[in-house]
């Protein structure tokens, strides 16, 4: 349903949903594994707007985000790695890492950018 509801563009309804029920943040993951473009963008979207109010929920699901690394598609991986990024937590690094050497260029580029992000918060 989340899915659907991204896809069809109720972004605030869905940013709304995530604020009041945390349980929904393990639909992020298979947001940007979606083959339809409006749901992994929505799903970037979605993440800039928590990561205002609700960064230690979204630090939470770094392992699993980070589980896409070895993702066979790389428009998936390229995505866990901005998310990753936009999340800014320390413990994505090491995923953020093994992208700095995967076989697509623009994944390895979106990788170096995170790790500067997250560089930049990190004491």
């Amino acid at each position: 349903m989340v899915l659907d509801y991204m896809e069809k563009g109720f972004l605030d309804n869905i940013v709304d949903m995530f604020r009041h029920d945390e349980s929904l943040f393990h639909f992020i993951v298979p947001m940007i594994q979606d083959e339809r473009v409006r749901v992994r963008l929505g799903a970037t979207a979605l993440v800039e707007e928590l990561s205002v109010t609700h960064r230690e929920c979204l630090g939470r699901l770094v392992p699993e985000l980070g589980g896409l690394v070895t993702d066979p598609n790389p428009t998936v991986r390229g995505d866990c790695a901005n998310l990753l990024g936009i999340i800014r937590h320390p413990d994505a690094l090491p995923f953020l890492r093994r992208l700095k050497a995967d076989d697509n260029e623009s994944v390895r580029e979106i990788a170096h950018e995170a790790i500067a992000d997250i560089a930049g918060v990190v004491p």
